[in-house]
């Protein structure tokens, strides 16, 4: 997952991430998990605010806010995603 939002984040396509990645899903399944992602939202960045404010943003998507807040939070991390979930004990996606 931190792969393909690192590399949408860098201003590629979703579609442009999975190609570039090989990823083994399909692009449906993965539009879906960030739809689910994003229906998250208000629960991750609340707890990722409790711990550092946000950094600033040229982003207007609220969800890669999100990502640059992840990478900001864990920058020696090579998966984001995994670290949010270790240190705050829940998951990004329910």
């Amino acid at each position: 997952m931190w792969g393909l939002l690192d590399r949408w984040l860098a201003g590629g396509s979703i579609k442009a991430a999975v190609e570039a990645l090989a990823l083994p899903f399909g692009l449906e399944t993965l539009y879906h998990l960030l739809h689910r992602l994003r229906e998250r939202l208000v629960a991750l960045r609340s707890a990722l605010c409790r711990e550092q404010k946000p950094p600033t943003s040229s982003q207007a998507d609220p969800l890669l806010q999100t990502v640059e807040h992840l990478r900001r939070l864990f920058p020696r991390s090579g998966c984001p995603c995994a670290d949010f979930q270790h240190v705050f004990q829940r998951p990004l996606l329910e």
